[in-house]
């Protein structure tokens, strides 16, 4: 359940917004005089199947206005009990765990800045994972993909892809783009201060590329999305995302340093296709979930974003998938 609090000018605008709210049928709402001369403060309590139709058509009733602002809160519990009808209940039950678009927007942007907060995780979970893959220590690598602040930039790309927000799309792609060429520049330079060790497995692991690794990262893609749009606890997702770019970007610059150049093109195929299976499968549950704009004309935009993605997206893991059976074929060839 959430509160939405409105402070506003009275006056015609005003009476809209009256009739906006009473339509939503809302558990309970208050309008409140401000000391500011003829404002309102409204504050109304909502069940969560009504709360982003409100949010929509409020912002449509005050689009032409100044002086507004609505805020949302988020209500833990509330006393007494909320009586409410079964058949009702049930045919919210769907809705109940989709957060508002307004909220996802707000956590993926926060978590999708470049900063010197982003650019200094960056640096630390690349060292520990460069150090977990030279000595083969899983707990390091582990380590590193729980710091790893790689989330953020991924579910910001695919969000501004379904809402055709052109800021957020290329503000997280910009912020993946220097977080990943960051990543490589520290491994590479890793890999002049230690002897890399090419027995170790969970090195050489990261440039084997095969289907299970896609399968890997479409599955993070999906689970991140979604717990975002349930409003959930997004921190053991990260990990998943981790997992499937910072080893990998790690070994690249490690490969990288010591000059073996054809296990580097081997681990940059299994980063890239991990990039573009995260992104594909994010992209579908956001348009699953019906994660889009407000205004019709704003949906078009974000369609044909979200057609141009996904297409790119799907061309390049069928591209990969082309390149990583052509390769197993070749290793058996050359086995038999």
């Amino acid at each position: 359940m959430r509160r939405l609090d409105l402070h506003l000018r009275e006056g015609e605008a005003f009476e809209t917004v009256m009739r906006a709210i009473r339509a939503a049928e809302p558990i309970d709402y208050v309008v409140v005089p401000l000391e500011q001369k003829d404002r309102r403060y409204v504050s109304v309590f909502l069940r969560d199947g009504t709360r982003q139709t409100l949010v929509d058509n409020l912002q449509t009733c005050l689009e032409g206005e100044r002086d507004w602002r609505l805020s949302i809160v988020e209500i833990e519990a509330t006393i007494p009990d909320i009586p409410e009808d079964k058949d009702l209940k049930k045919r919210r039950a769907s809705q109940r765990k989709i957060a508002l678009r307004e909220e996802i927007y707000q956590d993926v942007t926060k978590d999708a800045t470049l900063d010197r907060d982003f650019l200094i995780f960056v640096v630390l979970s690349t060292i520990v994972a460069a150090i977990g893959l030279h000595s083969n220590s899983v707990a390091g690598v582990i380590g590193a993909m729980v710091i790893a602040p790689l989330l953020g930039p991924i579910l910001g790309f695919s969000l501004g892809a379904a809402l055709g927000d052109r800021k957020l799309l290329f503000g997280a792609a910009q912020t993946l783009a220097v977080g990943v060429a960051l990543a490589l520049v520290c491994a590479i330079l890793i890999s002049f201060l230690i002897p890399v060790d090419f027995s170790s497995r969970e090195l050489m692991s990261r440039a084997e590329v095969r289907l299970d690794g896609m399968a890997l990262a479409i599955a993070a893609g999906a689970a991140a999305a979604l717990s975002l749009t349930r409003g959930a606890n997004a921190t053991l997702v990260g990990v998943m995302v981790a997992a499937a770019l910072l080893p990998p970007c790690a070994a690249v610059g490690l490969f990288l340093g010591t000059g073996e150049f054809a296990l580097a093109s081997r681990a940059a195929l299994l980063l890239s296709l991990n990039v573009a299976s995260l992104v594909l499968s994010a992209l579908v549950v956001f348009r699953l979930r019906d994660i889009r704009p407000r205004t019709w004309l704003e949906r078009k935009g974000a369609d044909r974003a979200v057609a141009i993605n996904m297409a790119l997206s799907a061309i390049l893991l069928v591209i990969a998938i082309v390149l990583i059976l052509v390769l197993d074929l070749g290793a058996a060839v050359s086995i038999g």
